[in-house]
C-alpha cells in the first residue's frame, strides 16, 4: 500500500479512516468525507486498487491511478492511501493510527458475502454517516447507457434561472473546508435576468494583491481532466473563481443528452475540489463584463488547449477577454480524459455495465436485507 500525504498530520488528534473504490468520484463521495472529517481532526481515505474492486465489486469505469488522484483532491482529505484492502482490518487502523472508521448508513459487503466493516464494529470503532440520496456510481452509470435527460434541471436559455432546482443547503455545506479557518469556497449566482452576479455565500475573499483567474466550463461527470486544469489554471494567480454553466446551456452547445450531470450536481463536483475558490452558478457561456467585473476584478481568464465551441450566436465567448489580453491557455497531463472519453468507455462495454448493473443491483438487495436483519438485531439489543 502506498500513502500520500497532503498536510502534515497534527500530534495526536482524533484520526478517522474512510476506504472505498470512489469510481467516478462524484458529490455522493465526496460529501461522505466532508461529514467523516467533521466527526475527527484529520482524514485518511484508503482506494481499493482495480483488482481489489474487480474482485469483490465487478469492473470500475475509472482506473486506479484516476480514482487516487480524484480523492487526493479533495479538500477534506489530508492524507491517501492507495491500494487500501476491501475489509477493513484493524491491523490497518493500527498501522495508520487511526481511532475509527466512517461509512455511510448502509451495509457494504465482500465477495463472499460477509460485512467489510464487521471486524471495526466488533471492537467499536466504527461510525456512521448518512449516505447522501440520489446520487451514485451505478445511476451515473445507467443514465450514459439510458442516455437520458430526467436528471436536467429544467428551465430556459430566454428566460434563465440557473438556481432553479438548486439545493442551497447542500452548495452552502460544500463551501466548507477541512480547516476551521481560511477554508472556505464561496458562490456566487449569475442572474442573468439582472445581468449581475451576487454573491451567495461567505466564502474566502481574495486578498489585497490577489491576482484572481477565471475558468468556466459544464466540469461534467468531475474527473482528473478537471483537476489537472484547475491546478494549471490556479498557477496564473492566487484565487481561482469557476463558472459552471447551466444544464440548458449545456445540452444547447454539446447536444444529445450532455450533461449526464445536472447543475446542482456539477457544482458540488467543483466545490469540493482544494484548488477551487469560488464558484459562479450558472455562468454565461460567453465571457461578459460582468463576469469581469462584478464578483471580483479578474486578472486572467483561461481555458485549456482543445478546441472551443462558439456561442449558439456563432460568436466566440473569448473575445473580450481576448480583447483586453487576459486570455490564457493551458496544456495539463490528462488532456485525454474527457467527459466524452468517460461515456465513450461505458459504451465500448456496454455489455460488461449493463451485466455490472445487474449484479450490482442483485448485491444491493442482499445488503439490504442484512441491514435490516442488523437493525433489528441491534432494537432487539436497545442499541
Amino acid at each position: 500500500m502506498a500513502q500520500d500525504s497532503t498536510v502534515r498530520k497534527p500530534v495526536r488528534l482524533s484520526s478517522v479512516w474512510v476506504d472505498g473504490c470512489f469510481d467516478m468520484m462524484h458529490f455522493g463521495h465526496a460529501n461522505a468525507l466532508r461529514q467523516a472529517r467533521a466527526m475527527g481532526d484529520y482524514l485518511v481515505v484508503g482506494v481499493h486498487s482495480d483488482a481489489e474492486v474487480e474482485r469483490n465489486k465487478g469492473p470500475c469505469v475509472m482506473k486506479e491511478d484516476e480514482r487516487y488522484a480524484a480523492v487526493a483532491a479533495c479538500k477534506w482529505v489530508d492524507e491517501l492511501v492507495k491500494d487500501a484492502p476491501y475489509v477493513t482490518t484493524l491491523e490497518m487502523l493500527d498501522e495508520y493510527d487511526i481511532d475509527f472508521v466512517v461509512h455511510g448508513d448502509d451495509i457494504t459487503t465482500a465477495a463472499d458475502g460477509t460485512d467489510c466493516y464487521q471486524l471495526v464494529k466488533d471492537a467499536g470503532r466504527y461510525r456512521e454517516c448518512r449516505r447522501t440520496v440520489g446520487i451514485s456510481t451505478t445511476e451515473l452509470v445507467g443514465r450514459m447507457l439510458l442516455l437520458t435527460r430526467d436528471h436536467h434541471i429544467r428551465g430556459s436559455r430566454s428566460v434563465r434561472s440557473p438556481i432553479q432546482g438548486v439545493d442551497e443547503t447542500a452548495v452552502t455545506n460544500f463551501s466548507q473546508g477541512s480547516m476551521p479557518a481560511g477554508a472556505l469556497t464561496g458562490i456566487a449566482h449569475y442572474l442573468s435576468t439582472s445581468k449581475k452576479i451576487i454573491q451567495f455565500s461567505s466564502g474566502r475573499e481574495p486578498r489585497a494583491g490577489d491576482r484572481v483567474v477565471y475558468v468556466d466550463g459544464a466540469f461534467d461527470l468531475f474527473h482528473t481532466g478537471h483537476i489537472e486544469f484547475f491546478k494549471r489554471a490556479r498557477e496564473f494567480g492566487d484565487y481561482l473563481l469557476v463558472g459552471v454553466h447551466d444544464d440548458q446551456t449545456v445540452n444547447a452547445i454539446k447536444g444529445g443528452n450532455f450533461p449526464v450531470m445536472n447543475l446542482q450536481e456539477r457544482v458540488l463536483g467543483a466545490l469540493q475540489c482544494r484548488y477551487v475558490d469560488e464558484v459562479i452558478i450558472g455562468a454565461p457561456y460567453s465571457v461578459t463584463k460582468d463576469v469581469l467585473e462584478d464578483v471580483y476584478h479578474v486578472d486572467a481568464v483561461v481555458h485549456g488547449a482543445s478546441d472551443q465551441p462558439l456561442d449558439i450566436d456563432g460568436k466566440d465567448p473569448y473575445a473580450l477577454p481576448k480583447e483586453r489580453g487576459i486570455y490564457h491557455e493551458v496544456d495539463h497531463p490528462r488532456l485525454d480524459l474527457t467527459t466524452t472519453a468517460i461515456i465513450e468507455r461505458i459504451i465500448a462495454n456496454r455489455h460488461v455495465y449493463i451485466e455490472r448493473q445487474a449484479r450490482k443491483a442483485q448485491k444491493a438487495l442482499a445488503e439490504a436485507e442484512a441491514e435490516q436483519r442488523e437493525k433489528e438485531v441491534r432494537a432487539a439489543l436497545h442499541i
